[in-house]
């Protein structure tokens, strides 16, 4: 995990690197200062050498001065290493997801990775800083601390060489149960953020059905779900206290008992006393802070799994060497091809075999869960068959450069989306160099230009977040216009016209066919209307492809079709 995190360090390494390099200064001037004092009590103050003290009291304020300098310069390269080390992790984990497959985000809940993006890596950020710094100054200032107290005095000292050692073991012990607990406080975390989620993208229809406190008992739950684990987690570490006052206490009264009867006996200075208390609290202080580096390592070291996770999930769809960079044209043939998604228990499509020439309009048409959808998600890539080949172009689909093929095979989504930004920006995400011309082309085509216009910035309008300033049916015919600019060989719209009203989706069709008319076309409905007009119509049912005609042949032959059709045709007639 630590190989893979620190690779993210980069060009903030030689400040990762200076940053312990004035600690341990800090810590080395830090640890003499006691020593220094304890002399100018004992060979100052106890003598009443007034030069002795201002001139080692001048060194001491050097010292304190310098060692001040050193902490400032550790603080700030640690802060700038770890917030440049956040950055360069975020990024490396963004664009990794990027070139996930479907599959690949099918293993990660969207809610799950926008955790991983945030809390987690600002958990990493606190542990890396944590580590340059503090987890360099504890260490060092314990070792160095038992060192100068066993020069100052190795009979006292002995009181450190057997507390220090119970005490580790009780933290030990603390770190052992608390530590799993962490990785169950992220799971809820994930939970909380999907419930959240859920609720701000779908407030309208929370609002419409009036759930609002069925999605607050959701939250509350959620919310108490990670209280209940934190809390339990919090209150194993929170043990550290406890176990750390009863040890430093300890100390105090073992040297306060012991220094005063030697300094009684005349084998002890008062100075000396003075330095061993100074150690004594310097010792128990960084193993204080050692406690509390390894409760934060442990809670980072859940985030830190959870985004290596994610960084060595490799693609599952790549390009392979010397791919093909062309694609000749948009027929397209399914050879036997079976799917099956990684957690599904039965194929989702079975022995498919299929041909459609290029610049045709093909249908398909099936019950919910027939496996449309899967399909044509086949011809870009987005998902990979179990079994047998999908052919674009004459070549199979694993052969292409992805970008070359996803560039040739438009596809409009089910579910709309727009981002942030005017209509035009939204539009160039098929085609970045597109002209005004050619957006307002694509635009007339879809049927969008003529609302696009009503609104007083036109083409210059900004859509609002998720587009929840413009309508289903305009979402939709945005999205058709967006990949109309990217010239495609083969367009696919999922039931993306499934908010339009009929006659336009009628005009979208005819100037689909008009418009492109090399550009085969696979339309996926639920109406028949939407689809009767096609070349051929598949139909397809629990995976398979039951039938395959024009809308005439199938209106003959297929019950299931004819079905469809005539109750379509009836609830027609009554409205």
């Amino acid at each position: 995990m630590f190989k893979t995190l620190l690779r993210s360090v980069r060009q903030y390494r030689k400040l990762s690197l200076l940053s312990p390099l004035f600690v341990a200064a800090e810590v080395g001037i830090e640890i003499f200062i006691p020593y220094l004092m304890g002399n100018i009590i004992d060979n100052g103050l106890m003598k009443s050498d007034q030069n002795y003290v201002i001139h080692y009291g001048l060194i001491l304020l050097v010292m304190s001065i310098v060692s001040l300098i050193c902490g400032a310069s550790a603080s700030w390269t640690a802060a700038h290493a770890g917030a440049g080390f956040a950055t360069n992790l975020r990024h490396d984990l963004f664009y990794h997801i990027q070139g996930f497959s479907f599959t690949n985000i099918d293993r990660f809940s969207g809610s799950s990775l926008v955790t991983r993006l945030t809390t987690d890596i600002t958990n990493v950020q606190n542990a890396y800083q944590m580590l340059i710094r503090q987890a360099v100054r504890a260490p060092l200032m314990l070792i160095f601390s038992i060192v100068m107290a066993f020069n100052v005095n190795s009979q006292l000292a002995l009181i450190f060489a057997v507390l220090v050692p119970i005490l580790a073991v009780i933290l030990v012990t603390i770190l052992h149960f608390g530590r799993p607990l962490f990785r169950v406080v992220f799971r809820r975390y994930d939970t909380l953020n999907r419930v959240v989620r859920e609720n701000v993208r779908g407030i309208r229809v929370v609002k419409t059905y009036v759930r609002e406190n069925k999605e607050e008992q959701k939250f509350k739950a959620a919310s108490k779900g990670i209280e209940t684990v934190f809390t339990k987690a919090q209150r194993i570490m929170s043990m550290n206290g406890p176990a750390m006052q009863l040890v430093v206490n300890t100390s105090l009264l073992l040297l306060s008992w012991f220094g005063a009867k030697m300094i009684v006996g005349g084998t002890f200075q008062t100075g000396q006393l003075v330095s061993m208390y100074s150690y004594s609290n310097q010792i128990l202080f960084s193993m204080s802070f050692l406690a509390m580096i390894f409760t934060q390592l442990s809670l980072s070291q859940a985030s830190g799994d959870r985004i290596v996770e994610v960084l060595r999930d490799q693609p599952t769809i790549t390009d392979q060497d010397n791919a093909i960079s062309t694609v000749a044209d948009g027929s397209i043939e399914f050879k036997n091809v079976n799917f099956s998604y990684a957690d599904a228990k039965r194929p989702v499509l079975k022995d498919i075999n299929l041909k459609i020439k290029s610049g045709q309009v093909i249908g398909i048409i099936g019950e919910t869960g027939s496996g449309k959808s899967t399909l044509v998600q086949m011809i870009p890539r987005l998902y990979d068959t179990t079994r047998g080949q999908v052919i674009v172009g004459g070549h199979n689909v694993r052969h292409y450069d992805l970008k070359t093929l996803r560039d040739n095979v438009a596809m409009v989504l089910q579910t709309s989306i727009l981002f942030s930004g005017t209509i035009a920006e939204n539009l160039r995400w098929g085609n970045q160099d597109a002209t005004d011309e050619q957006i307002i082309r694509a635009a007339k085509i879809a049927q969008a230009d003529g609302f696009i216009n009503e609104f007083d910035d036109g083409y210059n309008t900004q859509i609002e977040q998720g587009g929840n300033n413009v309508s289903g049916g305009q979402q939709q015919r945005l999205t058709i216009a967006r990949a109309l600019l990217k010239n495609p060989k083969i367009l696919i719209l999922d039931d993306s016209t499934s908010a339009v009203d009929t006659t336009t989706e009628q005009e979208i069709r005819q100037g689909l066919r008009e418009d492109l008319p090399d550009t085969t076309k696979i339309i996926i409905s639920q109406r028949i209307v939407s689809i009767q007009d096609a070349d051929q119509i598949i139909v397809m049912d629990h995976g398979q492809i039951q039938d395959i005609g024009t809308h005439d042949e199938l209106v003959q032959r297929n019950q299931m079709y004819r079905e469809i059709y005539e109750f379509q045709q009836k609830v027609g007639d009554e409205n």
